[in-house]
């Protein structure tokens, strides 16, 4: 919030606490949202899970970041799960909302080696790092319009090559 502030941001808060239950407290963020004209929602670090009927009235406006390459490792303790399962590559993924967890569109995904020796912490450490570069680069695509949905799955505008991979910087 002080960020916001000096920033000259607007911004506000809303307890989940003041609320008896999670479609109280959606309605209420709904109704901040549509009063400051938002355009699109952008969770971060929220942990908590909205209500489906809140999710469908932002749904294709309403994107998150998670600390896993989708859909490997959906919901919580992802850097643990992927220590145990022993793979070499991790990392993040920025993604629409739907009412399923972790299971909309994925729309840009950050790799990072797992090493040997790695804890949940260095490794948390290099997904963090790259979700700070992630998420305003996915950010920057959607309000260029550079990122569509079509039947469910993304589409990039002008940021892909020939086949299709999506380059980053994009041209």
């Amino acid at each position: 919030m002080d960020f916001a502030r000096e920033a000259k941001i607007p911004a506000a808060v809303v307890p989940h606490r003041d609320f008896a239950s999670r479609e109280e407290f959606d309605n209420a963020i709904d109704m901040r949202l549509r009063e400051a004209r938002v355009d699109l929602v952008c969770l971060a670090g929220f942990m908590r899970i909205h209500s489906d009927g809140f999710v469908r009235k932002w749904q294709d406006r309403m994107i998150n970041i998670h600390p896993s390459l989708l859909p490997a490792f959906r919901g919580t303790d992802v850097h643990e799960q992927a220590l145990a399962e022993g793979v070499r590559i991790s990392g993040c993924t920025v993604h629409y909302v739907i009412p399923e967890l972790d299971a909309g569109p994925a729309i840009a995904q950050a790799a990072v080696p797992v090493h040997a020796h790695d804890t949940v912490e260095t490794l948390a450490a290099r997904v963090l790092e790259q979700e700070h570069k992630l998420y305003p680069f996915a950010v920057r695509l959607i309000a260029e319009g550079r990122v569509q949905l079509y039947n469910g799955r993304v589409i990039f505008n002008d940021v892909a090559d020939a086949n299709g991979a999506l380059l980053s910087p994009p041209p």
